[in-house]
């Protein structure tokens, strides 16, 4: 023990000990009654002590109380349309993740949401040694984008996922690159898949510190292009990856860091992209904010876990569309259509476990439908008359002219622009059976809770809703069918006037314009019929952007793979624990034990002494000085 410990042990408590033994010396056989005379009563002295933490005229139950949490913000432009924000909160703009109570400094809840969930905008800081990266290219079938992320050390809390933003060059723009054309069109040519792709790897080398590189997670994930091509050449092209880029590059890039992911995968992450961008994965106590009970696969024999209720996507490319939602546990779905997910570091936890309905339908996206509905044109228009005859088109604006081109045949179709015709037409093309939980092309979904639940719907279902009509956001099936109808009945020369004019989004182009009225209508019925949400269903929101920031597949599955990475910094934490109540264990310790040694030497001295006094009663006390008389002692 040092010094300063010593020290410490000397309690100001212990004066009266060694005040107490010359007076037990020079009593000759003190009673159990002397020395309690004097004994304060206990609990005097705290009369009129006041409830700490307490005010006179505020109380916590006093504070208002937020609303529960609605939709979102999907982006400023939705806010602007909504009205002007609320000032108030500058300090929401610094770069940090803030938690804002929508009624503490922003009377208006929906911007108090907003400012509570932006994410920092700010440029990343590549010279923060805390700080982690990890890169994830998307092979996709029209180009290959890569994307480079970044996140601070783990909180050590295991119910915490890692903070993970997309990195931010110093023009504070996302570090985000992609070239042409898709890595599918190297299934002949494999050994140049490793110079097609090294552009984007030297991009983000460019932008990780040279110091994280090998510390740097890479992954290269391969979609829908790579999925058509026979097995062997996608062997072939994995192959290529796998032995050329560690020659390169340092990044940390192993065999499982490669690889074609299914459409079930890709629905997955995408499904956890978009509900991690909304805080939808943060447990909380708050009864105010835990609006589900859950009970969890594994956790039959625990009591159930309150979470947050998560979003379903939807999401609709030119080939393909795709749903995923969360489903119960006590529903049953067909093994290939569900996804049981663990977030969490430990597999043995089971706070976030989710089951997730994915379902991907190939050739029911805009374009494969188009192209689908085209030859049924051509095959009805040759039953009845030449081809060279022009057929109406219900899904085409009213006079726009088109021309399609099958087996050397020509076929010219004239826009009628009916609406309500075109989706009765499209409808056959859904192949919905008549079961009751038959979905698109026959395939089985489970019932979707109307009442609760909320769904994002991206790609197509906001370029339809957005591009043209403007109608980006929350979603009316009611509006959105009267806007369609009406665009669909517009003359093709008065759009193409307002298309001069500059009156749509600035990426919309003359195709999009053509082709509005069949995929308002493909969507509607995709929506609607296809997917059974009643036209009464108000809880869709089509987004771009959420947060100001742009969701994409890629951030779900860099969470996902990734999600083991938080187990060093807990273990960390953990220890850091353990060795400081360790350290105050061992003063308290070691503070105890001091007195316990010292009340014992203490009492071996006392019970020596009464012992010689026992022996020789006529003896005088010890601190007579050596020369005086001896006392006389009566008796």
């Amino acid at each position: 023990m040092g010094n300063t410990e010593v020290i410490q042990c000397f309690h100001p408590l212990w004066i009266p000990v060694f005040l107490w033994i010359p007076a037990l010396l020079t009593r000759e056989c003190p009673s159990g009654a002397e020395g309690r005379e004097g004994k304060g009563r206990e609990g005097k002295g705290r009369e009129g002590k006041g409830r700490e933490g307490s005010h006179p005229g505020v109380s916590l139950r006093d504070l208002p109380v937020p609303h529960k949490e609605s939709a979102p913000l999907v982006s400023p432009q939705e806010q602007s349309r909504d009205g002007p924000g609320q000032a108030g909160c500058p300090w929401a703009l610094r770069g940090h993740r803030l938690r804002l109570h929508s009624s503490c400094c922003c009377p208006d809840p929906k911007m108090g949401r907003y400012l509570a969930r932006v994410t920092d905008t700010e440029a990343t800081d590549v010279g923060n040694p805390n700080l982690s990266y990890g890169i994830v290219v998307d092979c996709g079938s029209s180009g290959s984008r890569v994307f480079v992320y970044c996140w601070p050390r783990h909180n050590g809390n295991p119910k915490d996922l890692l903070d993970i933003q997309q990195m931010r060059d110093s023009s504070r723009k996302p570090v985000v690159m992609k070239i042409k054309p898709g890595i599918s069109e190297f299934a002949s040519s494999p050994d140049k898949v490793s110079d097609y792709i090294s552009p984007l790897l030297s991009f983000a080398a460019e932008h990780v510190p040279r110091s994280k590189h090998k510390e740097t997670p890479l992954y290269i994930l391969c979609t829908a292009g790579m999925r058509i091509l026979p097995e062997s050449q996608q062997k072939a092209i994995l192959e290529d990856l796998l032995t050329d880029i560690p020659v390169h590059f340092d990044f940390l890039f192993s065999d499982s860091h490669a690889e074609v992911i299914s459409g079930k995968q890709e629905g997955v992450y995408a499904w956890i992209g978009i509900n991690f961008v909304l805080g939808r994965f943060e447990h909380t106590d708050d009864e105010d904010e835990a609006v589900v009970e859950v009970q969890v696969p594994g956790s039959e024999r625990h009591d159930p876990v309150f979470r947050k209720r998560t979003v379903g996507i939807l999401d609709m490319g030119g080939v393909s569309t795709q749903i995923a939602y969360e489903v119960p546990q006590n529903e049953e779905v067909a093994k290939s259509l569900l996804a049981e997910v663990n977030l969490g570091c430990d597999t043995h936890q089971t706070e976030h476990v989710y089951r997730v309905y994915v379902a991907t339908f190939l050739g029911f996206g805009g374009n494969a439908a188009r192209r689908r509905y085209e030859e049924s044109l051509f095959s009805s228009s040759l039953l009845r008359n030449s081809p060279q005859a022009a057929v109406p088109d219900p899904c085409l604006p009213r006079d726009a002219r088109d021309e399609l081109r099958h087996r050397g045949l020509r076929l010219q179709l004239r826009g009628t622009g009916d609406f309500q015709l075109c989706r009765e037409r499209l409808r056959p093309l859904l192949n919905r059976t008549n079961g009751t939980r038959g979905s698109l092309n026959g395939v089985s979904q489970p019932p979707v809770h109307l009442q609760s639940s909320e769904f994002y719907g991206f790609s197509e279902f906001y370029y339809c809703t957005e591009d043209v009509l403007r109608m980006g956001g929350d979603y009316s099936a009611a509006r959105f069918a009267r806007a369609a109808q009406d665009y669909c009945a517009t003359r093709w020369s008065v759009l193409r006037e307002r298309f001069e004019r500059g009156l749509y989004a600035p990426h919309a182009d003359l195709h999009r314009l053509k082709f509005q009225c069949f995929k308002s209508a493909w969507m509607f019925e995709v929506f609607h019929r296809g997917f059974s949400f009643p036209e009464s269903y108000g809880s869709l929101k089509t987004a771009l952007q959420v947060y100001d920031k742009e969701v994409q597949w890629t951030l779900g599955a860099i969470l996902y793979r990734t999600r083991f990475l938080p187990l060093r910094d807990i273990q960390q934490e953990n220890f850091r624990g353990i060795h400081s109540h360790w350290r105050s264990f061992s003063f308290v310790y070691n503070h105890y034990l001091f007195l316990a040694c010292f009340l014992v030497v203490l009492l071996s001295i006392l019970l020596y002494l009464l012992r010689l006094r026992r022996i020789h009663p006529s003896s005088p006390p010890l601190w007579i000085q050596e020369g005086l008389p001896p006392q006389k002692i009566p008796g």
